[in-house]
């Protein structure tokens, strides 16, 4: 996609089935890091923890917009872009919950709203679609959960700083976790509306339109 495509907004955005890119290659490496993230929370390296989630979220940016730029947007990016931000959320999520930081309780929650749009995939498969695209409300609850989450990590390093960050952590948390919730009964609604259309599925407010496979 050529720079004065990529800028404009009144045409579809192509993606491409190649799979050695600049920008695949910078979310695989978000990947790779996930063990390492995972690990340094375990061990109570705070400090180091949130580096990798910093060096995460520059890639992040990085390979979106590179792929934007340069007509690289791939399908293979578009599963392991939001693969790498499920992974972070889980990985910071389930270490603080073995630290004691957070409840049990509000990991079986995030686990238990994927779980329930994960049984829309092989619905949606058996009528001849495939995923939904995200919706708004989906891209705000992680951008909640990608900004609580680091704040809770933070706030362990103690201090000040683990005070005043604390409660704003939690306010991210509970904003980003109702949010989750909200956006995933949505997709089960529209995987109904789909599969009820049939061929003709509706396009929804947010521009959103799904074809057969």
């Amino acid at each position: 996609m050529s720079d004065d495509v990529a800028d404009r907004d009144d045409g579809p955005e192509i993606v491409v089935d190649r799979v050695l890119t600049i920008p695949n290659g910078l979310s695989l490496l978000r990947l790779v890091l996930v063990p390492v993230f995972f690990w340094l929370i375990l061990d109570g390296h705070e400090g180091w923890a949130l580096a990798v989630l910093m060096v995460s979220g520059a890639s992040d940016y990085l390979d979106g917009t590179l792929a934007r730029r340069w007509g690289q947007v791939s399908r293979v990016g578009q599963l392991l872009d939001p693969a790498a931000d499920r992974l972070y959320i889980f990985s910071t999520v389930l270490g603080l919950a073995i630290r004691e930081v957070i409840p049990w309780w509000l990991v079986i929650l995030l686990v238990a709203r994927d779980a329930l749009v994960a049984l829309t995939i092989p619905v949606l498969a058996r009528h001849g679609f495939g995923p939904l695209p995200v919706h708004f409300l989906g891209k705000a609850a992680t951008f909640n959960l990608l900004y609580a989450f680091p704040l809770l990590l933070l706030a362990e390093v103690g201090g000040g700083v683990g005070t005043v960050v604390r409660p704003v952590a939690w306010a991210f948390a509970w904003w980003g976790v109702a949010l989750y919730w909200w956006a995933g009964w949505l997709y089960v609604r529209q995987t109904a509306a789909v599969v009820r259309a049939g061929p003709h599925p509706p396009t929804w407010n947010d521009g959103a339109d799904v074809r057969p496979n």
